[in-house]
């Protein structure tokens, strides 16, 4: 098929009108990934991308002529993917795939019109459940007396927020013990099924973190645990200078995390079964809680604005107003 768009295109370019009435949807986004993806996003984004065309949009859509793409078309589509029980969040990754490819055919000539400028439907927001102030402590009790290889990722997840990803990504090169600081612009990616470490996507997610005299304390220890492993194993140990490794040094599976360590650790403590995720809501609404500044804790969890971290964690603060209420009343007398 490759050929009846690139003639397309070079007819196009060199001033002819090419009829495109043949052209199916299907064949325009296989060209698509080919032509104008792979090279100008990540290969875990193409591989996104890919899948979304192959397993969800393809089949439904990939016969009908790209000229006669509707958004009626485009509704059906999503509200099928809905109705066959795919989650809500999953249906908005499947909608800029195809929003992107058709943005690209307007821009080429081939269509007038983005079929895909309908709006997405909305994904009902997972319930956070952070762990208290007591809650955090125990766990990282047992996580230390349980003697947990992990001990040091769950006292940073908590410290920090930093993300699973972006804790499974950090190297030794860019974490500063002495001066108690660590440089977060890497993160666990994707890509041809396995994981391999990437670069931070957003300006925000590049950021720099203080670290308290705990943590720093906590991977000291780890960090010498660690050298004596990789002594012990010799040759078996695979250094890629990551922070936090399997036995062998090898990228640890973020599933297996969870699996073997983290779910396994909330049981013994008696807590409730949180996701990894709401670490770092625990770290969030512990230094919202204690009145920091929700700017630093803005900066601190990279997100874009300050907006969004009062929208996420708002309403775990319900003294917000009693203190709103007090402030007036002094002030006013």
């Amino acid at each position: 098929m490759g050929g009846k768009l690139a003639k397309a295109l070079s007819d196009r370019e060199g001033g002819l009108v090419y009829d495109t009435r043949s052209l199916k949807v299907g064949e325009y986004l296989t060209e698509w990934l080919s032509r104008s993806l792979k090279g100008t996003v990540r290969a875990s984004t193409c591989e996104r991308h890919e899948i979304n065309i192959r397993v969800h949009i393809g089949p439904p859509l990939g016969r009908i002529k790209l000229k006669n793409l509707t958004p009626a078309h485009v509704h059906r589509l999503l509200s099928e993917k809905l109705d066959a029980g795919l989650a809500p969040a999953t249906v908005r990754k499947i909608h800029p795939t195809l929003h992107k490819a058709l943005s690209q055919a307007v821009s080429d000539g081939l269509i007038p019109r983005n079929a895909a400028d309908v709006k997405a439907p909305r994904p009902a927001p997972k319930e956070m459940r952070p762990l208290s102030e007591v809650e955090a402590r125990v766990f990282l009790e047992f996580a230390r007396t349980s003697g947990d290889r992990f001990e040091a990722l769950y006292v940073l997840a908590i410290s920090t927020g930093l993300r699973r990803g972006e804790l499974l990504g950090l190297r030794w090169d860019d974490v500063d013990l002495e001066r108690g600081t660590l440089r977060v612009g890497r993160s666990l990616v994707r890509e041809g099924g396995r994981h391999t470490v990437g670069e931070t996507k957003t300006r925000r997610g590049r950021r720099q973190v203080n670290l308290t005299p705990r943590t720093v304390s906590v991977l000291k220890s780890h960090r010498k645990r660690q050298l004596e492993e990789r002594v012990r194993l010799s040759g078996l140990y695979e250094d890629q200078d990551l922070v936090f490794a399997t036995s062998t040094g090898a990228i640890v599976s973020p599933e297996n995390l969870v699996k073997r360590s983290f779910k396994p650790l909330l049981k013994r403590a008696g807590l409730p079964e949180i996701r990894f995720h709401d670490l770092r809501h625990t770290c969030a609404t512990i230094l919202l809680g204690r009145s920091v500044h929700p700017k630093l804790v803005q900066e601190l969890l990279g997100h874009a604005t300050v907006a969004m971290t009062l929208d996420t964690y708002s309403h775990y603060l319900p003294s917000m107003g009693d203190q709103a209420g007090g402030a007036m009343g002094e002030a006013l007398g």
